[in-house]
């Protein structure tokens, strides 16, 4: 062990998250291979088959009925996604990892959010995952088109970030909760213990980290404001990262949150307050105010910082999900032949080549 702890800090992080999950990583039969009927998309539709995942003999089962119907089941775990060409291969790991761990895996809808109308991705989606229940809604980029400022990372301006802004408009209104997830994030627990979370009185729940620099995220100009820092008066402000969120719906749209976010894209807008894309304003709204998860739900930071992407190891702690957040996508640099040692664990998921 010794040997292992000198020579190979690869081996360091594999082991300790393999043993950390290890109840709940499971191994997965050979996948069929799935390649689209278009000779331009093959390199994007090039994925394998994810196995047919069933419910465990406990789980609670539901008559066979339409989309339509089956959405405004109470009892459904809701998961919202946004699905974009780019980053597909990271949602279908994604997709392909709470399926495996999860005891009722037919128990779950999925609601991804999409912008594109160039291609439509339901069929693929489809023949990826043949048991999956899911629907694709369209999210029109130019809601927001004129809302949004330029950011420290170009990825961080794509429309699509906004999306999360908007489920309570873009779901249906007999969608009372919802987990929201970004793509680049992996699960070894099943998610069924994450949607059971308590929310109390707040809207949002959220692992927060209240050791981070809140200041960080705003500029010098918001802080020499009253009218702008008044906002967190009354409450103390932890960061929490909005790419793993439990949301109440219902208090969400009593509340109208989306204008409460709007109103601060408009104000970042004219005096610029803050740099980091989507993230500021779910902050202004919203910290101090969340309900606190277990940190395990969200070990991210693991794509590196924002300029000149690193490794970075997990946390200390349990792992239940683990979050690329961050300029490093796994997919990249394991194809680039760069790969960072976690990024191997990511690729236990991916269905893609």
């Amino acid at each position: 062990m010794t040997w292992i702890i000198e020579n190979s800090r690869f081996m360091i992080a594999i082991s300790i998250v393999i043993i950390l999950a290890y109840p709940l990583l499971q191994s997965c039969p050979p996948a069929e291979a799935i390649k689209s009927s278009n000779s331009d998309h093959v390199p994007l539709f090039n994925y394998r088959q994810s196995p047919n995942f069933k419910n465990s003999p406990k789980c609670t089962t539901f008559p066979i009925s339409s989309i339509a119907t089956k959405i405004c089941n109470p009892f459904l775990v809701h998961i919202s996604m946004t699905l974009d060409t780019k980053f597909l291969r990271g949602s279908v790991a994604a997709i392909h990892s709470i399926l495996q761990h999860s005891h009722c895996p037919e128990n779950l809808f999925f609601h991804f959010i999409s912008s594109d109308t160039a291609i439509n991705l339901e069929p693929h989606l489809g023949k990826i995952f043949p048991l999956l229940s899911f629907k694709i809604y369209y999210f029109n980029p130019g809601i927001v088109q004129n809302k949004i400022s330029s950011s420290i990372r170009q990825t961080l301006e794509h429309p699509l970030n906004y999306a999360r802004n908007y489920l309570a408009e873009l779901l249906e209104p007999c969608v009372q909760r919802v987990i929201y997830l970004d793509s680049d994030i992996v699960l070894v627990d099943d998610i069924s213990n994450l949607w059971k979370a308590s929310l109390g009185l707040s809207t949002v729940g959220s692992p927060q980290y209240c050791h981070a620099n809140f200041t960080n995220y705003f500029t010098p100009k918001f802080w020499s404001h009253k009218k702008f820092f008044r906002a967190f008066h009354g409450r103390k402000p932890c960061y929490f990262n909005t790419g793993v969120m439990v949301i109440d719906l219902i208090k969400w749209r009593k509340y109208r949150h989306t204008k409460k976010l709007e109103r601060w894209m408009k104000i970042q807008r004219v005096h610029r307050i803050y740099e980091l894309g989507s993230l500021p304003p779910f902050l202004l709204v919203f910290a101090g105010k969340i309900a606190p998860i277990d940190q395990r739900w969200n070990q991210h930071g693991l794509g590196g910082d924002n300029l000149s992407g690193s490794c970075r190891n997990i946390h200390a702690g349990p792992v239940s999900l683990l979050h690329w957040s961050g300029g490093g996508k796994p997919w990249l640099r394991l194809d680039s032949g760069n790969s960072c040692p976690l990024d191997e664990l990511w690729a236990r998921y991916d269905l893609h080549g």
